[in-house]
């Protein structure tokens, strides 16, 4: 332990952001419990109190960093409970934990709220799953407890679970509880997460990313209390709409960070159904059975085919972007090889130049007019305007692709 500290700035430090040490400040923490606060001071002594019997509970030596964009007592008395303190200006929770990277000790990261809405002297069960060689272990309240009144019913009953079923349905992962505040997470994985939301988002982010990242997780069993009298939870500081503002913000990352989930395989399915509603009439209509197929359903599979294309064009760039391992972009760039996809794209092009130059060679042989019934140079020209679209297509696909591997040095 090191004593008689009161204030420090780091040279690394931004010049908004101050390091507060306590008199007593332990020098070699495995386990920092990092928690963003703001006007906190009617629970935050409690807390850091808590945090204490959690590490003495777990046998942990620890530190407690509370991110303090306070205008109220809350820095003063967590720093006398004990705690470091990080002043940082008040720029979203997001950012608070983003600020709190480069002053993280421990190996192990514990977050959640100041608020005593977590149990924080059940902190055993978070560090065991750490030690154990867990990369993340996730809080969940539906494995552990909900106290009476804790939770709205809203959040509750609608938004959680539905938001972490899509979640498990877009990810293919089995979390059930995505916004539990309560998580750990080793120090090296946070950094190499590489944190980038500035606000509640954050907490999607870090599910969404550790999964992406293929990291080892556990759910942990956590207990949720209801707010303390006399405290106002931040949403209903914010206003009605906070929560709603909430749950958009966190969806639009999990679709972001799963792209391809809504392009890729739906992509292929349109591709194939275009084609086959287009290539076989080529040279005409086709009879299956008591369905006429003819030049409209033709344009419709040109259509899908289209549409399918371009999907699985950009289902294939979001995997490339937003793969963590780098294996979809080197797998992508290896299929679509430019020397071969040049040469692909240039002879779909000419093809389809060729196929549509038909309907103009009849054109130019009526006395520049189309005769009123649709013959077969109609049909070659709609399965050659695919061949050029998709050669055009192709090349700039591959074009876009292998600029994702332009690599940059350091700005000046």
């Amino acid at each position: 332990m090191q004593t008689g500290h009161a204030t420090r700035a780091p040279a690394h430090a931004p010049p908004d952001v101050e390091l507060l040490l306590p008199d007593v400040d332990e020098t070699d923490p495995e386990v920092s419990i990092v928690v963003p606060a703001v006007n906190e001071e009617l629970t935050i002594s409690t807390f850091v109190e808590w945090c204490k019997e959690g590490l003495q509970a777990a046998g942990v030596r620890g530190e407690i960093l509370i991110v303090d964009s306070s205008t109220d007592r809350t820095a003063e008395l967590a720093r006398a409970a004990g705690a470091r303190v990080l002043r940082t200006p008040r720029r979203g929770l997001g950012r608070a934990y983003i600020d709190a990277v480069p002053h993280i000790r421990g190996r192990y990261v514990v977050m959640g709220d100041a608020d005593c809405t977590y149990d924080f002297r059940q902190l055993a069960p978070f560090v065991d799953a750490l030690r154990q060689g867990n990369d993340f272990a996730m809080g969940s309240r539906w494995k552990g407890t909900i106290e009476a009144g804790a939770m709205p019913a809203l959040h509750r009953y609608l938004g959680t679970p539905v938001t972490t079923w899509i979640l498990n349905r877009v990810y293919g992962s089995r979390f059930t509880d995505i916004h539990c505040g309560m998580r750990g997470i080793t120090k090296e994985a946070l950094v190499r997460m590489g944190l980038t939301s500035q606000s509640w988002e954050y907490a999607s982010e870090m599910v969404l990313k550790s999964v992406r990242m293929g990291l080892r997780t556990a759910e942990v069993p956590v207990s949720f209390y209801k707010d303390r009298d006399g405290r106002v939870s931040h949403h209903k500081r914010a206003g009605w709409f906070s929560p709603f503002q909430a749950a958009w913000i966190n969806l639009r990352a999990m679709f972001v960070y799963r792209a391809e989930f809504f392009a890729f395989k739906p992509g292929v399915a349109f591709l194939a159904l275009g084609l086959l509603l287009t290539l076989p009439l080529s040279f005409g209509p086709v009879d299956v059975g008591p369905v006429h197929f003819q030049l409209h359903w033709m344009l419709l599979g040109l259509t899908l085919s289209l549409l399918g294309l371009q999907s699985f064009f950009f289902g294939c760039l979001a995997q490339a972007l937003t793969d963590y391992s780098g294996r979809a972009r080197e797998r992508w760039t290896r299929v679509f090889a430019y020397t071969r996809s040049a040469v692909a794209s240039s002879l779909l092009f000419l093809a389809g130049v060729g196929l549509a130059a038909t309907l103009v060679v009849e054109y130019l042989a009526n006395g520049l007019t189309l005769p009123a019934d649709v013959g077969s140079a109609s049909y070659l020209a709609v399965t050659g305007s695919l061949f050029m679209i998709s050669g055009f297509s192709l090349f700039c696909f591959t074009l876009v692709l292998h600029a994702t591997n332009v690599r940059y040095g350091p700005s000046s």
